[in-house]
């Protein structure tokens, strides 16, 4: 068996929001392998937040952040209870997800957000690109699908590297706060004014 240290399952824990013995177990399944521990706790993770999200989040908080009276931020994150929504885990990841929006400046929320018409016609244009011209269509198809998708990726706040932690996106670091909580967890909507720029 290997040696696994208290640090590691503490680590492990905090990452996930498990428990001590789910952390323990499932670096002993892992053969001490803290990477690979941590991949099959997010799969699990995130079958947990899965379910918790089909209860309904009608409580939460507004935040606001501004910075340097540049650039502002008005958030809106939802949760299941008051106790919840007035506690300090929470109030703190509503303002890191204000901080994130003010510093990477997302145009939406997911990729559910962004409308057909602005979808269809980023398409449209990716497929009219001389890199494209001599490809069969089925291949420039899936070509313009990863395209796409790496596009909207960069435009849409759950899908955005972290800014505290770029390995993990936004939505990882909502559910993995959320599994803190034991509470569903959603990001409603946002809207960020920067000085100057034009709507």
């Amino acid at each position: 068996m290997a040696n696994i240290s208290i640090e590691e399952i503490k680590r492990l824990r905090e990452l996930t929001g498990v428990g001590i013995t789910d952390a323990k177990a499932a670096l002993v399944e892992a053969e001490g392998d803290f990477d690979k521990a941590l991949e099959a706790m997010r799969k699990k993770g995130l079958t947990k937040a899965e379910k918790r999200g089909e209860r309904e989040a009608r409580e939460g908080q507004v935040g606001t952040y501004n910075h340097g009276g540049r650039i502002g931020v008005i958030v809106e994150l939802n949760c299941e209870t008051d106790f919840v929504a007035r506690g300090d885990i929470f109030a703190e990841l509503v303002k890191d997800v204000a901080m994130h929006i003010a510093a990477s400046a997302p145009a939406y929320v997911s990729a559910d957000d962004i409308p057909a018409e602005t979808r269809e016609a980023k398409k449209q244009e990716l497929l009219a690109s001389d890199a494209l011209k001599n490809k069969p269509a089925e291949m420039a198809d899936q070509i313009v699908e990863g395209q796409l998708k790496k596009y909207f990726a960069e435009l849409c706040l759950m899908d955005q590297p972290y800014i505290k932690n770029p390995d993990q996106t936004v939505g990882d670091y909502v559910k993995q706060q959320a599994a803190l909580m034991n509470e569903n967890v959603v990001v409603r909507r946002f809207s960020r004014i920067a000085l100057g720029e034009v709507a």
